[in-house]
């Protein structure tokens, strides 16, 4: 059996695509309030196991399963042009979940079964009987919440020993992994036909191309707007400003984007995309200051009704 190219089976692993998951797994590091400096080490393994490790698995995997429709939409991909041939795109993989559950397990028990959802949840969204990503809402959902929201709380939860994140990480974490459900819609629009002949209902062949572009924006800006509300809930009015102007700045790329879904998704997915994934740092480093203004704010009442208290018991004496 002929063996694929090396440099076939690295655009099958598409290293382009590993940046959102790193960038989640650092924006949780960082919102743990850990110093990184000490643990530099677990830093870097997560980030690798984010991005080259299971990300990676996952466009391996998604390859192998739409190597029918990709012969439509880009044929030049490895497997339909034969440059990756037989089903070596197959054995790649397994062989890569396999790689990816190992290096999991170097990093501790949260480590290893988020990791191991992450996994199903990229052969899920593939490979049938599930293959989730015959729906756009379901499909997009599994994969925004595998790249940005458990990538987030991982990232967390290492830099914490294991322990839980709170509430406020999780919060974070779960509405920018909504945010990403619209960024995954940005990358349906340049396969519409194929998804059409395949029978994937992505949401351009939904909603048709206008509605789903309105709804990718909307998904991303919305929860964009609820973390700028939270952050001035919290107390943090620098970081709410600063998400703020990000967003600002997403908005006109949107309206031209909606000018032209199709020949703009490219558009909005390089410059209005990093935009939103900096708010993601920009919140994170936020929930990082928080604590100590959260502490102060919510001890503040207690510390003067106790003063209070021995105020009266020392008069009553």
């Amino acid at each position: 059996m002929a063996l694929p190219q090396p440099s076939a089976v690295l655009q099958l692993l598409k290293p382009v695509t590993w940046f959102p998951p790193m960038w989640a797994f650092a924006c949780g590091a960082v919102s743990s309030g850990q110093p990184l400096g000490e643990r530099v080490g677990l830093l870097v393994s997560g980030i690798v196991l984010a991005g080259p490790m299971v990300c990676a698995c996952s466009q391996a995997v998604n390859d192998w399963f739409d190597r029918h429709v990709d012969a439509i939409n880009e044929p030049q991909r490895p497997i339909p042009s034969g440059r990756i041939p037989g089903r070596w795109g197959l054995y790649i993989a397994i062989a890569w979940t396999l790689l990816s559950a190992l290096w999991a397990w170097q990093l501790g028990a949260w480590a290893f079964r988020a990791t191991l959802l992450a996994l199903a949840l990229a052969w899920a969204y593939s490979a049938p009987p599930f293959r989730f990503k015959k729906d756009g809402w379901i499909g997009n959902a599994a994969c925004a919440l595998s790249y940005e929201g458990l990538a987030w709380i991982t990232g967390a939860a290492v830099m914490l020993g294991g322990a839980m994140p709170d509430a406020h990480i999780i919060t974070l974490a779960m509405l920018y992994s909504l945010a990403a459900h619209g960024i995954m819609t940005l990358n349906d629009f340049k396969s519409i036909e194929g998804d059409k002949q395949m029978g994937v209902w992505s949401l351009p062949v939904q909603l048709g191309v206008k509605g789903a572009a309105g709804t990718a924006c909307w998904v991303m800006l919305l929860p964009q707007l609820v973390v700028v509300a939270l952050l001035l809930a919290w107390g943090l009015l620098p970081y709410a400003v600063a998400v703020l102007l990000l967003i600002y700045a997403q908005t006109p790329l949107m309206m031209r984007f909606m000018r032209d879904p199709v020949g703009r998704a490219l558009s909005l997915s390089a410059f209005g995309v990093p935009l939103l994934v900096a708010g993601m740092m920009v919140s994170a480093f936020a929930w990082r200051n928080a604590p100590q203004h959260l502490l102060s704010f919510e001890t503040q009442p207690f510390s003067f009704s106790l003063a209070q208290s021995s105020g009266a018991l020392a008069c009553n004496t």
